[in-house]
C-alpha cells in the first residue's frame, strides 16, 4: 500500500456512517490526480445460485453518474430512425451484430427492440461477461427508444448480484457534491431493497461500503438503511 492511500485510510474509522457523512470522507479522503469515480458494494443475504434469489434492475440516479455514456442500439425501420433522433451513438442490426462479432467494443450500454433480441442473443458471450446484453427488467429492450436513451444518458444505472452476493453501483464522481453522492447512493439502496426476493430469509442488506477508485472503504450504516426503506 503507497502511502498516500495509508495516510486516507488514517482518517476513516471502523465504525458505519450515515450516507451523508460517508460521502464527505469518501470525498476527503480520494487522493488521485483524476476526478475518482465513487462506487456503492452491498453485501446481500441471497444466494444467487438459486435463480429465485437473483437480484437485478435499474434505477435512474437523480444526478447522473458523472460519465458520458455511448450507447450502441440494435433496431429498424422507423426504430432505427428514432434511435438516431434521441442520440445513439451507433445504430444497426445485422450489420451492428457482425461488427460487435469482430471485436468492436466502443460503447458503455446496449439498448434493443423486442424483435431484434432474438439476433443480440447470439452475442450472449460477447455482452454477457460484460454486463452489456439487454434485459427487459433493466429498460433496455424497449420499443421506446427515445426514453431509453434519454434515461441512460441521465444515468440509468443497471445492478446484478454477483456471485459473492455483492452488487456494486457507481453512484457518482469524486467532485460531486456530498449531499448529491448522497442522494445517489440512497436512490440505489432503495431500489436493492424493493428488489428483495420473497425467498430471501435472514438479514438481506448485510454490508454496505463506498470507496472512490483509488481511496479506502467507507462503511455504511445498514440496518438504519433497511429500517428508512422497510
Amino acid at each position: 500500500m503507497g502511502k498516500k492511500y495509508l495516510a486516507a485510510k488514517s482518517q476513516v474509522e471502523s465504525k458505519a456512517y450515515p450516507v451523508s457523512e460517508a460521502m464527505q470522507l469518501v470525498k476527503k479522503t480520494a487522493f488521485a490526480k483524476f476526478d475518482e469515480t465513487v462506487d456503492l458494494a452491498v453485501q446481500l443475504g441471497v444466494d444467487p445460485k438459486h435463480s429465485d434469489q437473483m437480484v437485478r434492475g435499474s434505477v435512474l440516479l437523480p444526478h447522473g453518474t458523472g460519465k458520458t455514456v455511448r450507447v450502441a442500439v440494435f433496431a429498424k425501420g422507423d426504430k432505427d430512425k428514432e434511435a438516431r433522433e434521441a442520440g445513439a451513438d451507433i445504430v444497426g442490426s445485422e450489420d451492428l451484430v457482425e461488427k460487435i462479432t469482430k471485436g468492436w467494443l466502443e460503447f458503455d450500454r446496449v439498448i434493443a427492440t423486442p424483435d431484434l433480441m432474438g439476433m443480440v442473443g447470439k452475442l450472449g458471450k460477447i455482452l454477457g461477461p460484460r454486463g452489456l446484453m439487454p434485459n427487459p427488467k433493466s429498460g433496455t429492450v424497449t420499443f421506446d427508444l427515445a426514453r431509453a436513451i434519454r434515461e441512460v444518458r441521465q444515468g440509468r444505472v443497471e445492478f446484478k448480484v454477483e456471485k459473492a452476493g455483492l452488487v456494486h453501483v457507481r453512484v457518482g464522481k469524486v467532485s460531486f457534491e456530498p449531499q448529491k453522492l448522497a442522494e445517489n447512493a440512497t436512490a440505489v439502496l432503495e431500489t436493492i431493497i424493493k428488489a428483495k426476493p420473497s425467498t430471501s430469509k435472514g438479514v438481506y442488506l448485510k454490508s454496505i461500503t463506498v470507496s472512490s477508485t483509488m481511496g479506502p472503504a467507507v462503511k455504511i450504516d445498514a440496518p438504519s438503511i433497511a429500517k428508512a426503506f422497510a
